[in-house]
C-alpha cells in the first residue's frame, strides 16, 4: 500500500468477501472500482472468498452479464479465498453477510498478535454502508437471474455510501 494518497488524505484499500468469490464479492469489487476511479484515495481493490470451492474460475457469467448491462465491461478477475496476509494489507476488508462476517473474524483471531504488533483491517459488513446497520448482501448465486440486478442495483448503494462514509469524511483507519 502507498503511504499516502496524492491529496494528503490517508489511502484506503479494499476487500470484498463473499462464499465462493464468483458472484457477490466479485461484484461488489467491480461496482467499487467503476464509481471510484478517480479517486486517488483508493490504492487497492480486491475481492475473495471464505471458501475455496470456485478457486481460479472467472465470475459467475450472470453477474459479468449484469456488469455489462450496466457498462462495465472491463472487470476481469479470477476467484481466490481469503490469504492471512489480507487482514494486515488491506484497510477495509467487507462482508458480503453475517456468516461470511462470522468466518472471517475467526481468521482474523489467528492472524492477531498477542503483543498488537500488526495493525490488521477493519472488518464489518458491506451492508453497514447502506444506510440500515447489518443489512446483507443477498446471495443471487441460486436464484433468479434478476437476483444479479437486484444485487448490483445494492452493491452502488452500498459503495455510494462506502464513499460518503469513508471516502468523503476523510474516515480511513484500522481496527
Amino acid at each position: 500500500m502507498a503511504d499516502k494518497a496524492s491529496d494528503g488524505d490517508p489511502p484506503v484499500s479494499v476487500l470484498f468477501v463473499c462464499l465462493g468469490n464468483i458472484c457477490r464479492s466479485t461484484m461488489a469489487e467491480a461496482v467499487f472500482r467503476s464509481l471510484t476511479s478517480g479517486s486517488s484515495r483508493i490504492t487497492h481493490v480486491d475481492s475473495a472468498g471464505t471458501g475455496a470451492y470456485h478457486t481460479g474460475d472467472s465470475p459467475d457469467p450472470r453477474t459479468l452479464s449484469t456488469l455489462a448491462d450496466n457498462g462495465i465491461v472491463d472487470y476481469n478477475h479470477a476467484a481466490r479465498k481469503i490469504q492471512s496476509a489480507d487482514f494486515t494489507n488491506f484497510n477495509y476488508i467487507l462482508a458480503m453477510d453475517r456468516h461470511n462476517l462470522r468466518d472471517l473474524q475467526r481468521m482474523r483471531q489467528r492472524v492477531e498478535r498477542p503483543d498488537g504488533g500488526s495493525q490488521l483491517g477493519k472488518l464489518m459488513l458491506f451492508g453497514d454502508f447502506g444506510g440500515r446497520k447489518g443489512e446483507t448482501v443477498v446471495d443471487p448465486y441460486y436464484g433468479a437471474d434478476n437476483g444479479f440486478d437486484i444485487a448490483y442495483e445494492q452493491m452502488v448503494r452500498l459503495s455510494e455510501g462506502f464513499q460518503r462514509e469513508v471516502l468523503d469524511s476523510g474516515e480511513a483507519d484500522r481496527g
